[in-house]
Formats: C-alpha cells, structure tokens, sequence
C-alpha cells in the first residue's frame, strides 16, 4: 500500500502536493498541437477516467478547464447563474465564502448557511432555506479547517427541492468517496495538484445533463467566454475550435489520473485514512489535538492539529523549511493556531512524514517521535 520513497523538497502542504514520478515524465514529452488527432484521442480517455473517478456515467461530460481548482470554482457560477438568481452557499471556512463572493459578482442573490469554524454544515440547516432556491453551492472538503462536509445528505435534500447542486471537490475526488451520480451532485470539480499529483493549471470538471439544461435556458449568454459549457463541449466532444489548451499538462494529467485508477480508489482511501492516524497518534504526546472535533466532520486529506501551547508556528515552519520540509499553518482566523497537513495524492506516504518526525525531534528536543510514527502505522486498524 505504501511507498518508501520521497525525492527532493517535502511538501506536506494542503497543496499543491508531490508530482507523480509518471506525471513528471511525461511533461517532457514533445509537443503536439491542440487540434491533433492524438490529443483529441487523449482527452477522450481523459474524460472516462474522470467519469469514474466522480462516479457518473457516460451522459456526464468531464473535461480540463485550464486553470487551477478556483476556475473551476467560478466556471460553474458563470455558466448557472444569472443576476436575481437566488443561490444557497454553505460557508463553513475560506473557499466556502469563496464561492459566495464568485456566486454574489455573477448577480446571484447569496443566501449563506455557515458554521463555526472546525464544524460541518448542519443539513437541517441547509432544509430550512431551500425554499425558492434554484442552486446550492458546498465545499466537500474545507481545506481551510479540515472539515468534511455531510454533502451525501445536502444532496438528498436539495435533489428533493429541485435546485441544481454544485460540489468544491478539490480535496476529495480522487481521494475520497465521491458518487456523482447516487448523490445527484450537477456540477463537481477539482484541482490537478491536489489528490491526483498532477502539476497545477488545470481543473477537472464534471457537468451533468441538468446542468446543461439549465446552462441552456439562460436569458443572457455567460458572461466568462473562456469556459463557455457549450464552448468547452464544442472542443472535447465535436473537436471544434475553442482555445488552445495545455496540452503537455493534459499528458501529465492523463498519467497522474491513470496511476490513481490502476491503484484502485478504495485504496487510495485507506491509504490516507492509515496514515492520517498515525501522524496524529505520533504527534499527540507533543500536545498536538485535533482542531474537528467530530470525528465524523474530520478531513481525511487535510489533517488540521491544533498547535501545542508554547510553540511558535512562524519560527518552527521557517525552521523545517531549511531542512526542505513546508508545512501549511492556518488561514484567516486560525493563523498562528493550527497546522493543517495534506495527505493527499503522494504526499500521503510514510517516507515524507518520517521525514517530517525526525526533523521535530531535532527541532524540540524530542526523543522517540519517529519511533511512535512507526508504531502508530502498525497499530491503526485498517
């Protein structure tokens, strides 16, 4: 399950996270335009592995917007909706008030249900003001905090209310149980550097049929021309002209993608889960505490440690940094408080954290901290 190895700078980031050593290779394949037949056959298999990796089925179109995880963020408010819409933003951390700043400069009008920060939304809460609403916007993961959003249970309910929904899975899909289709989510996307370990600049995107039928029942065109729904689907489908897309990231991504499938996403998901709890046992003698307190509400890839008392956070980062070592503390509220840890795509291996346990020992006087690693990943239960 678990590789040893690590090569160069240790990102332990929320972001982006390591390259796929298939993904670094074949960026240095030669170039071809982006009108090639053999692209237009790459993307083709692009577009099946994203099928599966959402878990939608072959109606849903996919593709690579190019642009990184927050295109695919804004994309999704330019094409549904208009000015007077009435959209419902769960907003429990930074990219969740993301999008209903995105959703408020396309015209919508921005109803908000939040939660404090280091807790999930409430679906009783998002059932309370569904009335009248035509599309619901939640963050799967909050990379901010490290909260898994109950999107399962937002999205039976807003399928029952008829609003279309829109999921940030910029932290999950690939990594995550994310069932498109089941769950009846509209519009999905994510960021190549995240859970896949492809190299930033792209967002992969999912659009479902009630999408598109709402897309085409605009009164206005979408006002951002560059990820036009019809525009994008004119490329990848009809092999129409659009813009000229990257297509050495489109390989990159095709093996990234590729690796994750041939790994098996279960797996993927135990991987993280692994290895998750036991960096958090190792740490915990430390003072270290997670900052979710519901287990339940806690992100497997974005592993947020509230920070012991006493420790600096800016003196201690900038000292692992010496050592090639970066560590991501808080963001907005929580700076200065927490660290938040990714365990995604193949920053989610023992090799860098290892690394990171010896560097805290020598950093706080710790003994025994790589030991207690190496016990916790043969101590948690699989």
């Amino acid at each position: 399950m678990f590789e040893e190895s690590h090569d160069g700078h240790i990102l332990l980031t929320p972001g982006p996270t390591p390259i796929h050593p298939r993904a670094q290779r074949a960026l240095l394949r030669g170039m071809l335009g982006h009108m090639d037949p053999e692209v237009f056959a790459l993307n083709r298999e692009i577009q099946g592995d994203l099928r599966v990796m959402y878990g939608t089925g072959p109606q849903t179109f996919t593709a690579l917007l190019a642009g990184t995880g927050s295109l695919g963020m804004e994309a999704g408010f330019a094409n549904l909706v208009e000015a007077g819409d009435e959209v419902l933003v769960c907003a429990n951390g930074s990219f969740g008030h993301r999008m209903a700043e995105m959703a408020a400069r396309y015209g919508a009008r921005v109803r908000l249900v939040t939660a404090p920060l280091g807790e999930a939304i409430d679906p009783a809460d998002v059932a309370a003001h569904l009335d009248g609403v035509g599309m619901v916007a939640v963050v799967h993961g909050e990379t901010s905090t490290g909260v898994l959003n109950p999107v399962p249970e937002i999205a039976r309910l807003v399928r029952e209310s008829g609003a279309l929904l829109t999921v940030d899975a910029v932290t999950t899909a690939g990594m995550e149980p994310f069932h498109m289709a089941r769950w009846g989510v509209d519009y999905a996307y994510t960021g190549a550097q995240k859970c896949l370990s492809a190299p930033p600049g792209l967002a992969p995107v999912a659009i479902s049929e009630r999408a598109f039928a709402r897309f085409h029942a605009r009164r206005t065109p979408a006002p951002l021309w560059y990820c036009d729904f019809e525009g994008l689907r004119d490329y990848w489908d009809r092999h129409t002209y659009h813009h000229t897309v990257p297509v050495n990231l489109h390989y990159a991504f095709h093996a990234a993608l590729g690796a994750a499938l041939e790994e098996g996403l279960e797996a993927r998901q135990t991987r993280v889960r692994l290895l998750g709890q036991a960096v958090a046992l190792a740490l915990a003698p430390l003072g270290f505490t997670h900052y979710v307190g519901d287990p339940a509400a806690r992100l497997p890839t974005v592993l947020a440690l509230r920070l012991p008392p006493g420790l600096d956070d800016a003196d201690v980062r900038a000292a692992l940094r010496t050592r090639e070592i970066s560590v991501t503390g808080g963001l907005g509220p929580t700076a200065g408080q927490i660290w938040r840890l990714g365990l995604m795509g193949e920053a989610a291996r023992p090799a860098p954290y290892r690394a990171l346990m010896l560097a805290l020992e020598s950093l706080l006087g710790e003994r025994g901290l790589a030991d207690r690693f190496e016990e916790a990943l043969g101590a948690v239960p699989a």
